[in-house]
């Protein structure tokens, strides 16, 4: 081999630089570890959240100190091993910034019947369309009736667009324009969301717009506070200060509209009003005394307008409790009924009841908190803003400089913010004009009222103002963060949504760890069985193989997911087979009487070209998986191409270095043991004499497939369909039928299936599926958990239910959302990936072979194996005891399946066309069988090397990925059968005589040029 200096000095670099880059891992594991030890030491188990706290401390303190060679915690974890959500717990959304909403703000917000029409429309078309929003928008606006022109004063020629867009413009001049404005919204959302996620405090956080779509990609590994998490992303910080009107200017609407509500409700079902006495739940800090309230309500008894017949008084019987004279809080209602009195509020024959000077008036709710009357249920005050003709504040937050958490004089937590010049301005103005009428200031975000105070010392010059409320510290830095960094352009919603406690990333670790321990042990030993000596250098260059895998993992700073541990577990496989072809073909040699430094040399060369071509169709559908996948789907095939080049690599030059020291003073290595000798050395099967019975076999089991995905279908996942999923442990065991029939009686529609244990489920709904707001998202956990609660301990809070605690090893384990929108798109995605990599497969092949009967050989076989896969998915998913979900995860199987496949059905042709060029003078057939013959040796021993390690995974590592596990262990061996008795046979009946000499100049000209 030449260059054998230079080859080695690079190998023995590499391996330092990667042994460099994961000696991070270890020192940031190493401190983390005692850091744990060190909370531990101070707090009991029952108090995680102090254990949480003084082990962030202890880290803080620790952080810029040495550990090793110089390194200290803080640089060793901003350069450790990536590890994903799925192995550490933490939190991954998809936001999608609304296009509608940017839609209305670069059209001023528009009263144009056309335009908002349009904006409707397209939110229609987008139910059943791949199209943008905004595509669906243009198409929307152009279908309606008359001449609507995008250039109109009533759309975008405004003072918005003035410099951009003229009033002669057409639309197809306009459209690129709003594009552009559009995308320029979305990239400024994305810097918002930036700045917010740099100050939240997390390491390693992720953030990536998806293409130029409106779709932004946040991953915060480690991220425990869901709803924290959720609040900062979907904020629009859209700050407001507002004139608010006191409860005795309101009072008396509110009877009227509760009467006014009342008869319509009456009058829907026919009833009359009855009233009834009901006991009204006093707030003693803002509750009016009775005698006031009643004076203020016209001289009637409270406690008879608070009935208890709902459609008599739809909203007094839904009050808690009634505002004091001067207080800006009108009312408190349970937050649960804070819809339906909207709806009543919003009714046009109640608003119509309100005096002219407030029929502008705006209705907004303050910051929930728990009632302790109420056994802490949350309550939330109503306010009546002094709203305006064109709903613009007085003053907004675009003034605000600057903002930050501190702490007021009673050592309350507030938020302090800075003005520019001209809000200074109008807020003095607007702080006098209330100290004058001895009246409140409203300070409102994204339409919630956080505090309305009043002001006792005349006029605040200067532009200061606080916000103060009944914060936490992460609340009010939350706060602060989200104002300093602005406004989001539009309303992000979160269409896709990953939740892992920390607890299933530590169990996936150890899982993943220990399959991972043992398939590479069986893999070391039996090579060493089968090889001998040989084996020992294979196994070597494996280690190494792994070695440069993780190094490159780190130094790249890549993701290291339960699926990617999956890809490099997969990798063994592939390592192990470009030894065992190259160990096979220097039998061969030997077995030809070569001399061993010729066998050897010959064995290496004649291997390279199968080697090649198996890796390289392996790693043309591990690119289609990177291109098309997302989250740990990518992780997947980010490991399998470096997985597939690090192989090529220790395979071809690590190994050879290892044989070439051993053999160079004439020491016999003959590639075989006492085990292994004699193996597959004469079997002689008439494969092509076989094939009609493979042909009627295999009918049959497409034909069974086929029927079954027709009848039963697959068992699509929420990646496909849409949908929310919950892993749900238990202290016992529980009856998965019976939680299914509850949870159908409360969401109408569920699914519960045993996941793992049998104290563990995973709960699938598509209840309010297309709501994508955070509030609906606690709605359907508080549902789950009151669904689940009788099999929950006694003493277990929603709170803790939902909580992300380490160690937590009961209640909500694991969430996952994905909406209908981006469940069409990831399907879309899927198919593209499966289609595109037949089409790049059968290319290469016809690049390589030069004949179309070669790839269509290989493309039916692949045809084959999925769908037999398929088919046993749609048979057997009903009573698997694990998941068998069809998605993400099956698709980069499926891949998976059909490059393994190929990698088989690839070498045999090799061969095939190796034997045409060595026996010309023999028949077709002949030459067929011998060549598959020859190489059942290497797919043996390859497919049993992957199966084992494939096998260990399986049984030993996370459930989640044991359905993707299962589908490629089918397919390894539906795979090898087919490059056997499918590809090959199917080849042979397309292709003609003479044609073959074609084939064997090809391979001369390769020999050629490898000898070159």
């Amino acid at each position: 081999m030449q260059n054998r200096g230079l080859i080695t000095v690079f190998a023995i670099l590499f391996g330092l630089v990667s042994i460099y880059q994961l000696s991070f891992t270890f020192i940031s594991s190493k401190v983390e570890s005692e850091a744990k030890e060190f909370a531990q030491s101070k707090y009991s188990e029952n108090e995680p959240d102090l254990r949480e706290a003084a082990e962030a401390r202890y880290l803080d303190s620790v952080g810029v100190s040495p550990v090793f060679l110089g390194i200290d915690y803080n640089t060793a974890k901003d350069k450790e091993l990536n590890k994903g959500l799925d192995l550490k717990g933490g939190i991954n959304v998809i936001l999608e910034v609304s296009v509608k909403d940017i839609l209305r703000g670069l059209a001023n917000h528009s009263k144009d019947p056309a335009f908002n029409q349009a904006l409707e429309n397209a939110t229609e078309l987008q139910k059943a369309s791949q199209d943008t929003y905004l595509e669906s928008f243009f198409k929307a606006f152009e279908a309606l009736p008359g001449e609507n022109t995008l250039a109109s004063p009533d759309v975008f020629f405004n003072k918005n667009l003035e410099e951009s867009i003229t009033p002669l413009m057409t639309n197809a001049e306009v459209k690129p324009i709003i594009e552009r404005k559009i995308d320029e919204s979305i990239t400024s959302a994305f810097e918002v969301l930036r700045k917010r996620i740099d100050k939240f405090g997390v390491t390693q956080p992720n953030i990536q717009r998806l293409g130029k779509s409106a779709r932004i990609l946040v991953e915060l590994p480690g991220a425990k506070d869901v709803s924290r998490v959720k609040k900062l992303l979907q904020s629009t910080a859209q700050l407001e200060f507002w004139d608010v009107y006191k409860f005795e200017e309101v009072a008396s609407f509110l009877q009227a509209a509760d009467n006014r509500a009342g008869e319509i409700e009456l009058a829907k079902s026919g009833k009359t009003a009855v009233k009834e006495t009901v006991e009204v739940v006093e707030d003693t800090t803002e509750a009016a005394e009775e005698d006031d309230v009643s004076k203020l309500l016209g001289g009637q008894d409270v406690k008879d307008t608070l009935v208890d017949d709902n459609k008599a008084n739809p909203i007094l019987s839904r009050m808690v409790s009634l505002g004091n004279q001067g207080s800006p809080v009108i009312a408190t209602f349970r937050l649960k009924d804070t819809a339906a009195v909207n709806g009543y509020l919003r009714m046009p024959q109640v608003r119509s009841l309100l005096p002219t000077e407030m029929r502008f008036a705006k209705f907004v709710w303050g910051l929930p908190s728990p009632n302790p009357q109420l056994k802490g249920e949350e309550t939330t005050a109503l306010y009546v803003l002094k709203g305006n003709r064109d709903e613009v504040p007085p003053l907004g937050g675009n003034v605000v400089v600057d903002a930050r958490q501190e702490y007021d004089q009673m050592s309350r937590i507030v938020v302090s913010m800075q003005m520019n010049g001209q809000g200074a301005k109008v807020w003095e103005q607007m702080t006098g004009n209330a100290y004058q009428n001895q009246s409140q200031i409203a300070i409102v975000l994204d339409d919630i009222v956080y505090s309305a105070p009043g002001v006792t010392s005349g006029p605040i010059a200067g532009g200061r103002s606080q916000i103060s409320g009944d914060f936490t510290v992460n609340e009010g830095q939350d706060l602060a963060n989200v104002l300093r960094a602005g406004k989001l352009p539009a309303s992000a919603d979160i269409v896709q949504a990953e939740v892992v406690g920390p607890t299933l990333g530590h169990e996936a670790i150890n899982s993943g760890v220990m399959s991972f321990a043992i398939a590479l042990i069986i893999v070391l030993l039996w090579m060493i069985g089968y090889y001998g000596r040989a084996g020992v250098y294979a196994d070597i260059a494996l280690l190494v193989n792994i070695l440069f895998i993780f190094g490159i993992l780190a130094g790249l700073g890549a993701v290291l997911t339960l699926p990617g541990i999956a890809g490099i577990v997969l990798t063994i496989g592939m390592s192990v087979d470009a030894n065992v072809l190259i160990f096979e073909r220097i039998k061969e040699e030997l077995a030809k009487g070569k001399s061993q430094k010729d066998a050897i040399k010959d064995g290496f060369n004649n291997a390279l070209s199968s080697i090649l071509d198996a890796n390289i169709t392996t790693g043309l559908t591990g690119l289609i998986l990177l291109v098309f996948g997302t989250g740990p789907i990518q992780g997947f095939a980010t490991t399998l191409l470096i997985g597939i080049a690090t192989a090529l690599f220790t395979a071809i030059f690590i190994t050879r270095l290892f044989i070439d020291s051993y053999t160079r003073n004439g020491k016999d290595l003959p590639c075989t043991t006492s085990m292994s000798k004699g193996l597959f050395t004469n079997v002689n099967i008439e494969f092509l004499k076989k094939r009609k019975t493979a042909y009627i076999v295999s009918s049959v089991l497409i034909l069974i497939s086929l029927t079954s995905l027709f009848t039963n279908g697959l068992n699509q996942g929420v990646d496909f369909v849409g949908g929310r999923t919950y892993t749900v442990r238990f202290a016992k065991d529980v009856n998965s039928a019976k939680i299914q029939d509850d949870l159908i009686a409360t969401f109408g529609s569920a699914e519960a299936k045993t996941y793992g244990g049998n104290n563990q489920l995973k709960i699938t709904t598509k209840y309010k599926v297309e709501e994508t707001d955070t509030a609906i998202d606690e709605e359907i956990e508080r549902m789950l958990y009151e669904t689940l609660k009788a099999d929950l301990p006694a003493d277990m809070t929603y709170e803790a239910f939902v909580g992300d605690q380490e160690g937590k090893s009961i209640g909500r384990m694991e969430y996952y959302k994905v909406s209908p929108t981006i469940a069409d798109d990831i399907k879309r995605d899927s198919f593209w990936a499966v289609f595109g990599s037949l089409i790049v497969v059968f290319l290469y092949i016809l690049l390589r072979f030069r004949r179309w009967q070669f790839g269509l050989g290989a493309v039916a076989a692949i045809f084959h194996d999925v769908l037999i896969v398929l088919g046993i998915f749609s048979l057997t998913y009903t009573f698997m005891p694990f998941s068998m979900e069809i998605d993400q995860s099956f698709i980069a199987a499926i891949l998976t399946v059909v490059g393994y496949s190929l990698n088989d059905t690839v070498i045999i042709f090799d061969r095939i066309r190796e034997y045409f060029g060595e026996h010309p003078s023999w028949k077709m057939n002949r030459v067929i069988d011998v060549a598959l013959n020859s190489t059942l040796g290497r797919t043996m021993n390859t497919s049993f090397t992957t199966l084992i390690v494939l096998l260990s995974m399986f049984i030993f590592g996370a459930e989640s990925i044991r359905g993707l596990l299962f589908a490629i262990i089918v397919g390894i061996l539906v795979g090898t059968y087919s490059s056997l008795f499918i590809a090959t046979p199917i080849m042979y009946d397309t292709v003609k005589r003479k044609k073959i000499e074609d084939l064997i100049d090809i391979k001369k000209e390769e020999e050629e040029a490898l000898e070159a």
